[in-house]
């Protein structure tokens, strides 16, 4: 039993108080939640989300000059007589200077540029074929390029269409373009977005090397905005392997294995402030575009030289350590080693890519 004086204290509790508190703060609180709704979600995930299954990672040997026979042998493989062939397949939006890093880096490994274009986005909103348009960019590969034309649905007027069905259609219509290019069982086939490219021996080695895994991710360094916000390695969509009858074009979780530090991935890496507004509007999670002022070039290029998020989020993270790590904004790098060679090499004409040019056109 609480003491007599504490007893009638509580029951003089002012009922404007208890009116105050239900009627004025509740309120306020279940506003202010809903309001925050996804900043709440995202900093309880660690409770309410478990991780995925954890990826069993291939150890990844390279150093130059070093003889394919004896890293065919480090990785547990053996030699092959000749190389295979490979076919690069990608859904392809507007990301043209990605696109002319990754073609000239891969031309020689490859095969057969596979790329399939929309009429519209993923949310169905009517854009150019900029690829069509674009073709004389990339008259070096000509005679490798296999492209189609996917024609998507216009969404009604202030709606929009869902994302992830028009992204599986453009998929499933993918497999369809691949098989008409002339793959064969026993090819290498590269599933990924344009701006996930595998490093040129990456692919070296598993065009020569026998004995791979029939398919593995590929674990590819991250970067947001340009080369001077690394994230981390993080990035395991893109896969590659080997091609057979019930090979399917998907760009999800397709086995365990995972070939480490294989290659870039360079999300939201444009040249122009309104590349980074239409691929906002345009892919699958165009929701994340919360409030107009969203897409405001000022702020967009004050988050850009900033490295911090365009969609105002926390981090996905399962754990309550990873996401405190990473929350604030993306420590600069000023390292530009290891990137593609190609890039390196055109330092003046993608100078926007690289440490310590953050301003956009």
């Amino acid at each position: 039993m609480a003491p007599r004086h504490l007893r009638l204290a509580c029951r003089r509790v002012p009922f404007k108080v208890v009116f105050f508190i239900l009627l004025i703060l509740v309120p306020i609180c279940v506003i202010g939640i809903l309001t925050h709704a996804q900043h709440v979600s995202y900093l309880l995930r660690p409770l309410w989300d478990n991780p995925p299954p954890p990826f069993k990672h291939l150890p990844h040997y390279y150093a130059e000059n070093v003889s394919m026979e004896h890293l065919c042998h480090l990785h547990g493989w053996s030699l092959r007589s000749e190389p295979r062939r490979v076919f690069d397949a990608i859904i392809f939006s507007n990301e043209l200077d990605i696109l002319e890093i990754r073609w000239q880096e891969l031309h020689p490994y490859i095969t057969k540029f596979v790329i399939l274009e929309s009429n519209t986005t993923f949310t169905g909103i009517p854009k150019p074929l900029f690829f069509d348009s674009n073709r004389s960019r990339f008259a070096f590969a000509k005679e490798k390029i296999v492209h189609g034309v996917f024609s998507g649905r216009t969404a009604a007027r202030g709606k929009n269409e869902n994302p992830f069905a028009l992204e599986f259609e453009q998929r499933k219509a993918m497999s369809g373009l691949l098989r008409s290019s002339g793959i064969s069982y026993g090819d290498l086939i590269i599933m990924s977005d344009a701006d996930e490219i595998p490093s040129p021996h990456t692919l070296k080695l598993l065009q020569w090397c026998d004995e791979i895994p029939h398919a593995m991710h590929l674990e590819l360094k991250h970067y947001m905005y340009s080369f001077e916000f690394p994230v981390d390695y993080s990035s395991w969509r893109a896969t590659i392997q080997i091609f057979g009858p019930r090979t399917g074009y998907r760009h999800s979780r397709q086995t365990d294995l995972i070939l480490s530090d294989s290659g870039w991935h360079c999300s939201f890496c444009f040249r122009r402030l309104q590349e980074f507004v239409f691929k906002m509007t345009a892919y699958s999670h165009a929701d994340r575009v919360r409030r107009n002022e969203f897409l405001n070039y000022s702020r967009i290029q004050k988050i850009i030289c900033s490295g911090d998020d365009l969609f105002d989020m926390l981090p996905e993270e399962h754990t309550f350590q990873e996401l405190i790590r990473k929350m604030g904004p993306m420590p600069h790098s000023a390292s530009a080693v290891h990137l593609p060679s190609y890039l390196i090499e055109n330092a003046d004409k993608f100078r926007f890519l690289l440490p310590g040019n953050c301003l956009r056109t």
